[in-house]
């Protein structure tokens, strides 16, 4: 019988290009859930300690606020990117 594991995506997120390559893919699905994912999955392949730090978050709490079906405030998601090094920015959608 073939053993298999758990996929850990945070496993995959070795540096910060592709960290912000998969927040910037998460962003655009219409599901929040999607992309409060994929903030979890670079907090946790950073250090979800050093990111608590820096962020100014529980470590408890901020496994909780990155957890799936959670309503994530803005101040929240602002301080957790800002603590991964990124920052949010709006661009013009020519389509709409």
């Amino acid at each position: 019988m073939t053993e298999t594991s758990k996929l850990e995506i945070s496993d995959y997120l070795d540096d910060p290009e592709a960290m912000l390559e998969y927040l910037e893919l998460a962003i655009e699905d219409e599901n929040p859930d999607v992309f409060i994912a994929a903030l979890g999955h670079v907090a946790k392949a950073r250090g979800m300690s050093q990111i608590a730090d820096l962020s100014g978050l529980g470590r408890e709490s901020l496994y909780k606020a990155l957890k799936s079906g959670s309503k994530l405030r803005y101040q929240t998601v602002q301080k957790v990117v800002t603590a991964l090094g990124f920052r949010l920015s709006l661009e013009r959608n020519d389509a709409a």
